[in-house]
């Protein structure tokens, strides 16, 4: 009965199993991945998964660490198609196996701002831990790193909302038109 499901899902997905959720979803998602580096201990890792089911976006990579705190993701993990890489070299292979464009998200020197950035519509964005950023090993990797603009005093935005305001930006590129 879906006036009884008290699920966040949207009304046409109200009563339904989870397992036809994800493959109704699957018919019209982006073609973007997103990725987060688990090395240290990060609460954002729910607001990145709980962002690309708002985007409907292919799937979520998290490298290193399996174990996260999953409140922030809202279940919403369980309409993604979930990948665990357990090293770097593991995911720039997956990255490569499956012709995703790797884009590092990160405000470091050298970085090219968000606005001017054309994304393929295979694409791979990598977000670091909180505190550290993209890992050096990640920076390398990654085809063309990104930084999104910003016009105050502090250095950098938050990981959760930095992966929202990217995975917009695709969007606008490849869903909206």
């Amino acid at each position: 009965m879906p006036e009884a499901d008290t699920r966040n899902v949207v009304d046409r997905y109200k009563g339904l199993p989870n397992e036809q959720i994800v493959a109704d979803l699957d018919k019209s998602r982006a073609g973007l991945h997103v990725a987060i580096e688990n090395f240290a201990n990060d609460f954002n890792i729910g607001t990145v998964i709980r962002n690309s089911n708002a985007f409907n976006l292919a799937g979520v990579h998290i490298i290193g660490r399996r174990h996260y705190n999953r409140r922030g993701a809202m279940v919403t993990d369980k309409y993604m198609h979930m990948y665990y890489h357990p090293t770097m070299a593991d995911f720039v292979q997956f990255c490569a196996r499956e012709g995703l464009g790797l884009f590092a998200i990160d405000n470091v020197p050298g970085a090219v701002k968000l606005h001017s950035i054309k994304f393929p519509e295979k694409a791979m964005f990598l977000y670091g831990n909180e505190s550290d950023g993209v890992s050096t090993e990640g920076i390398e990797a990654a085809s063309q790193v990104v930084a999104i603009e910003q016009f105050g005093s502090t250095r950098s935005i938050n990981v959760g909302v930095a992966s929202g305001i990217t995975m917009y930006a695709y969007v606008q590129q490849h869903v909206l038109q």
